[in-house]
């Protein structure tokens, strides 16, 4: 039994092609990925309940539940329906979290860097943020600054009020003065310009941050986790300045550290990509010598 086994294994892989190992591979990512993806969604939990479903449904065929499996057979006709409905904020999350991966932000031809004419609109907007969460800082007022980077906002800036106006520190610090109307919201940097004020933010729905973080430092959280805005927080309480960037807050940012952040994440390098990676160049090659 041995010897047919291994004969057969050894037939298979002389008949195995790079382009079977790619398949392979590249599948194996895909449902990686997705395992991962649901997992910090409610969709994990759906999951497993389809799994038990079908568990079920497998069950009750082989033990001739007519009444039983038919019930599920219906349920399993619209639950596609059913499900994108009601998971609807879930898959859009997971869709965006694709487009904003590495392999969606690559796979888009030709990328360069800033012109000169942006490339100091986008210096002239990090300064006056950096001077402006300082100031704010050392005077113990809280701020939340968005800096809309691939992902739009739109429906954010839709809660606020258009401003549209050049960063400056007088502006920013007028806006989140404690008495100013605007003062609760967020304010969205779009185009290197202060584009709208009082913006409302979704909370993050990480149930494993802890109960000392604020309502404040919650919302830039939120809107981290749903796009790749860099964002910036002040805290009202200690002026502690921080960055929230991909669903992650790290706290306790110095004017020259904030900078250097956000120089790092605002100012593309100047490159080129070509719309083929190279491996995928020797795919091509490979397929063609087959033929």
């Amino acid at each position: 039994m041995f010897d047919i086994n291994f004969d057969s294994f050894v037939n298979l892989m002389k008949t195995f092609r790079f382009l079977d190992f790619l398949d392979i591979a590249i599948t194996s990512i895909i449902i990686y990925s997705f395992i991962n993806l649901i997992k910090k969604t409610r969709a994990g939990q759906l999951v497993k309940g389809i799994v038990i479903l079908i568990a079920v449904s497998l069950l009750s065929s082989w033990l001739k539940f007519v009444v039983l499996s038919n019930i599920l057979n219906k349920f399993f006709e619209f639950a596609v329906i059913t499900i994108v409905i009601v998971f609807q904020p879930e898959l859009r999350s997971i869709l965006e979290q694709i487009g904003r991966s590495k392999f969606g932000t690559k796979f888009g031809g030709k990328i360069y860097g800033l012109d000169s004419l942006s490339l100091q609109k986008t210096r002239t907007c990090i300064k006056e943020i950096v001077d402006s969460a300082v100031s704010l800082s050392s005077k113990g007022t809280g701020a939340l600054i968005i800096l809309e980077r691939k992902t739009k906002l739109g429906d954010i800036i839709d809660t606020g009020t258009i401003i549209k106006a050049e960063p400056s520190v007088p502006i920013i610090e007028n806006i989140f003065f404690d008495k100013s109307p605007l003062h609760d919201g967020a304010v969205v940097i779009k185009d290197n310009k202060i584009y709208a004020a009082g913006c409302i933010l979704p909370l993050t729905k990480n149930k494993k941050i802890s109960e000392h973080v604020g309502t404040r430092h919650r919302a830039a959280l939120g809107i981290s986790e749903i796009s790749d805005a860099v964002v910036v927080v002040v805290s009202e309480e200690t002026g502690v300045i921080s960055v929230a960037l991909g669903g992650i807050l790290t706290r306790g940012y110095t004017k020259e550290h904030l900078k250097n952040k956000l120089d790092d994440e605002l100012i593309p390098k100047i490159r080129e990509r070509k719309f083929y990676p190279q491996f995928l160049k020797k795919i091509m090659d490979s397929h063609k010598n087959e033929r």
